[in-house]
C-alpha cells in the first residue's frame, strides 16, 4: 500500500518534498514510507535526499513538571494559608514559566535558546533527531515495480521469455554463506 501511494503520488506530482507529513496526509506509518523509499531508492525508482530535524522533547520529569508544575511552585502552592503568611515569603504571586515552557515545547512550539540552554541544564528535555526524506522521481522511474527475475530457469529458456525479462544485477563483493569451522578430533574429546 505504501510503495503505490509513493509511487502514484510521483507520477501525478514533481516530488515529495517531506516523508513524514506524507505519511500523515494518507495515514501511513512513517517507518513504512522510510522503507520503502529506502527499496525504490536502491532499484533507481526515485531519488530520496535526507531530511533531519532536531526537536526537543521533555525527559520524564519534564513531563512531571509540565503535569504538575515545577518545584518551586509546588512548594508555594503547599504552604497553608494558616501557616506562614505569604508575606512573611516575600511572594505574593509566583508565575510558573518553567512549566508554561514546557507546555510551549510538547505543543511543538518555537522557544528562545536561552530558555532552551535552562531547561537543558535542569535535565528537563533533551534533544531528538527526526530523519525524513525528499523524494523525486529517479532515472528508472516507472508507476509500478516491475519484479525483476534472479535467477534463469529452464522454463525461460524453452519459452523464450527470457528475452524480455529483466533480471536483477549480480553483487560480486557481497559474503557467502558462512563455511562450518570443522570439530575436534575424537581423541581430543576423551582427554576433556
Amino acid at each position: 500500500m505504501a510503495e503505490e501511494a509513493v509511487l502514484g503520488y510521483l507520477e501525478k506530482n514533481e516530488e515529495i518534498s517531506d516523508s513524514g507529513k506524507f505519511a500523515e496526509e494518507k495515514g501511513i506509518n512513517h517507518d513504512e514510507i522510510v522503507n520503502i523509499i529506502k527499496s525504490l531508492n536502491g532499484f533507481r525508482l526515485v531519488d530520496a535526499q535526507d531530511i533531519k530535524k532536531e526537536r526537543w522533547v521533555l525527559t520524564l520529569e519534564g513531563d512531571l513538571y509540565a503535569k504538575y508544575g515545577s518545584p518551586e511552585v509546588q512548594l508555594f502552592s503547599a504552604v497553608p494559608p494558616e501557616g506562614i503568611t505569604r508575606e512573611e515569603l516575600q511572594v505574593q504571586h509566583v508565575d510558573d514559566k518553567v512549566r508554561s515552557l514546557l507546555i510551549q515545547i510538547q505543543n511543538g512550539e518555537v522557544i528562545s535558546s536561552e530558555d532552551i540552554d535552562a531547561l537543558k541544564r535542569r535535565k528537563l528535555i533533551s534533544s531528538q533527531i527526526w530523519k525524513g526524506y525528499s523524494v523525486k522521481k529517479g532515472p528508472k522511474y516507472a508507476p509500478k515495480r516491475k519484479k525483476v527475475a534472479t535467477d534463469l530457469t529452464r522454463e525461460n529458456l524453452q519459452r523464450g521469455d527470457w528475452k524480455e525479462l529483466e533480471f536483477k544485477e549480480y553483487n560480486f563483493l557481497a559474503k557467502g554463506q558462512p563455511t562450518e569451522g570443522g570439530c575436534l578430533h575424537p581423541l581430543l574429546k576423551a582427554w576433556l
